[in-house]
């Protein structure tokens, strides 16, 4: 079943490759949708895909890539959202 969930990102994860990583590992585990830099220094990211495949995107977040300091990782489900592929957005 195709859901979307909206993430945050909270720590040291602006300028340390964390959308691009994370474009990335979504691209690898079949999702579609954006990630983008917030003005308060997270990091957001909506993504579309069966609930197994967002689930492992979750589990990545929590780490990031290796110069991310991750503190905080906050999912919320959203409605259903169709994506093209999944992107870099800039803000």
């Amino acid at each position: 079943m195709q859901q979307t969930i909206s993430i945050i990102v909270t720590g040291k994860v602006q300028g340390v490759f964390f959308r691009q990583s994370t474009k990335e590992k979504a691209i690898a585990l079949g999702l579609t949708g954006k990630v983008m830099n917030q003005p308060d220094g997270t990091v957001q990211i909506v993504a579309a895909g069966s609930s197994e495949s967002l689930d492992l995107l979750i589990a990545w977040c929590k780490q990031g890539p290796p110069k991310a300091i991750v503190k905080l990782v906050t999912v919320e489900t959203v409605p259903l959202q169709v994506f093209e592929k999944f992107i870099i957005e800039q803000v």
